[in-house]
């Protein structure tokens, strides 16, 4: 059985780990996008006028050298926009842009990442709130069993977060931390059980509902 002092412990190891918590959940600073190159290009070519004697034939030519034909261009133009309708989702060429499927399958997957982390910071922070305010005040009196070692390694889970933001390193550490958060508030339900009258009962339905809000899909 602890008392008030095993709980302020948890608590503070719970503390820590909200407030790393909040900077690995916070949104990146957006990247600066690629600055185009720009190519100065001169307006008469590069091959200068062109003299010819009198008499003779003069073929005007655009500056940069022989132009491509217009059939070849409609030509090419029409096959564009054949592919296009058809829904071909290969890319023109190699060096081509990424599907626009897979861009929209990364970003629904980052989405369901941050509101799984913005769950957690929640989550944490209504546990605190409630550990502090509700429990706290009746352990004075009735010391229950506590586990503070769940919450070192709460915090621990939430420091690797915080060295790697993204990736499939974080995606674990943010389904660990779940678990290891969901844990925590389990014990604690049923610690609670052990209460002699029903003072317990508002504490427990506060956990519960942080709970079921943690797990919402």
């Amino acid at each position: 059985m602890a008392g008030p002092a095993a709980l302020l412990v948890s608590i503070g190891h719970q503390a820590g780990a909200l407030r790393t918590l909040r900077a690995a959940a916070a949104p990146h600073p957006p990247r600066s996008p690629p600055q185009p190159s720009h190519t100065k290009t001169s307006g008469t070519g590069g091959s200068g006028p062109v003299w010819r004697s009198p008499g003779e034939e003069t073929e005007v030519r655009e500056p940069g050298g022989a132009q491509e034909p217009e059939e070849e261009r409609k030509a090419a133009g029409k096959s564009r926009k054949e592919g296009e309708e058809s829904g071909d989702p290969s890319p023109p060429s190699p060096g081509g842009p990424r599907p626009e499927r897979l861009v929209r399958r990364g970003t629904l997957r980052e989405t369901a990442l941050r509101g799984k982390a913005s769950r957690l910071v929640e989550a944490t922070s209504r546990l605190v709130q409630v550990e502090e305010t509700l429990l706290l005040p009746l352990l004075q009196h009735h010391p229950l069993p506590l586990h503070p070692k769940d919450s070192i390694e709460f915090r621990n889970i939430c420091s690797r977060m915080a060295l790697q933001r993204e990736g499939q390193q974080f995606e674990r550490d943010l389904h660990e931390a779940h678990q290891c958060l969901k844990t925590i508030i389990e014990k604690l339900i049923c610690s609670l059980a052990v209460f002699p009258s029903d003072s317990y009962i508002p504490v427990r339905s506060a956990l519960r509902q942080i709970l079921q809000n943690l797990l919402a899909v």
